[in-house]
């Protein structure tokens, strides 16, 4: 997928939105973008998105972003409000989880669960 034209942090920053040249705007809650963060291999727990392992975390409900500072041509780097700045999220895969969201959003919550855990 390629750059947007416009990236912008919505709702006191509980939300990216990524607007595109052909009118498509992306709108990402920062807590999925949290949990689907790119992690060390062995750090994971759960497989919230196919094909890739990122550790399932909880307990984020309340995270917000701080700042979306892009990585060249080909990503972002997001900073969350707990401290977590090291994720960089390809336009691939930003495009990926804008069409993908629901899938993954309840694939997470059923993982938490499984786990014990809870997004408070």
């Amino acid at each position: 997928m390629r750059a947007p034209l416009g990236i912008r942090l919505r709702d006191a920053a509980h939300r990216l939105e990524l607007t595109y040249d052909d009118g498509i705007i992306i709108t990402l809650p920062a807590e999925l973008l949290r949990v689907l963060a790119p992690a060390s291999p062995g750090d994971a727990l759960g497989t919230i998105v196919p094909g890739q392992t990122v550790p399932l975390i909880g307990g984020k409900r309340l995270v917000s972003l701080l700042a979306a500072e892009p990585v060249g041509n080909y990503a972002l780097r997001l900073r969350f409000s707990d401290g977590f700045d090291s994720g960089i999220y390809s336009w691939d895969f930003l495009g990926e989880l804008g069409r993908e969201q629901s899938v993954r959003w309840r694939r997470y919550l059923r993982l938490l669960e499984e786990a014990g855990l809870s997004r408070e």
